[in-house]
């Protein structure tokens, strides 16, 4: 039978807000108040979940939760825009945490926004965690039920017994129950997607209502706009340019927004030197 696919960060983290604030902020006393609303009007995005929490210790603050399917590089000057900005709509102070799902390379990420111009100087420390390097115990041990959808890519979570076990815990609870999706999601990154079937009991097309399934599909569609777009600005550089021109790829592979790669592809089409074209590649890789 069909379940609901869509579930937000907001309905995992508010299965058990309490053990959620702890586990993310490491403060055993911590105890998790109102969700609030996270909406900025200054941004066009909402920060994932915003929740008031108190202390005896540290008294009382904000604690922002931004998870991200897959790790980007705007993300520091993102928690930094975001903690400031909750900052100064509650007027009190705020603990940003980045929480990365999918590993996308070996590169450590920076748990700091920091500039600096002229002297004056800018940062935003933030607390990250990548789920792929936290043991699957915690999930079971403390326990914190917001991550059971996630115990595949948990590091220890990936074999079939760990999986059928956050399955049963999940089926077992009403609250938890419309969950097996995200849960069957994140299990084909580890194992057979037949197996999943077998394991779930219904048809992966379920699977595909997921919005964690569709941002992946918008992903590889942008990527293969992205490469066929390099692909053209290659042909044109070399029909023009010749050698000379093609040297320049290897700054633009670096260029990740597709938007400034289609305005290289038109300049390198209207370009009659290639200099005009170098500086617009030296202005966008800035």
């Amino acid at each position: 039978m069909s379940k609901p696919a869509d579930v937000s960060t907001k309905r995992l983290i508010s299965l058990a807000p309490d053990n959620w604030v702890k586990w993310v902020t490491q403060i055993p006393d911590a105890i998790a108040g109102e969700i609030l609303n996270s909406e900025f009007q200054w941004i066009s995005r909402e920060s994932d979940v915003l929740i008031r929490v108190e202390s005896p210790q540290h008294g009382e603050f904000l604690v922002l939760n931004e998870l991200q399917l897959r790790y980007k590089p705007e993300m520091p000057r993102r928690m930094r825009a975001y903690a400031g900005l909750a900052e100064e709509k509650y007027n009190l102070p705020t603990y940003p945490v980045l929480i990365n799902i999918l590993k996308t390379s070996n590169a450590e990420i920076p748990t700091r926004y920091q500039s600096n111009i002229a002297g004056i100087e800018a940062y935003q420390d933030y607390r990250v965690i990548n789920l792929w390097e936290v043991d699957v115990n915690i999930v079971f041990e403390q326990p914190v039920p917001s991550l059971l959808p996630f115990v595949p890519i948990l590091r220890g979570g990936e074999n079939e017994s760990t999986i059928r076990e956050a399955l049963r815990l999940l089926q077992a609870d009403e609250q938890l129950n419309q969950l097996e999706t995200v849960l069957a999601f994140f299990a084909t990154f580890v194992i057979d997607s037949a197996l999943v079937q077998q394991i779930m009991r219904w048809d992966m097309t379920v699977l595909r209502e997921s919005p964690w399934y569709q941002e992946i599909l918008r992903e590889g569609e942008q990527r293969g706009r992205r490469e066929q777009t390099l692909a053209n600005i290659q042909m044109t550089l070399e029909t023009k340019f010749g050698n000379e021109g093609l040297q320049l790829m290897g700054q633009i592979a670096q260029i990740a927004d597709l938007d400034s790669l289609t305005a290289i592809f038109r300049s390198a089409i209207a370009s009659d030197t290639i200099e005009d074209l170098q500086n617009l590649i030296a202005d966008t890789v800035k």
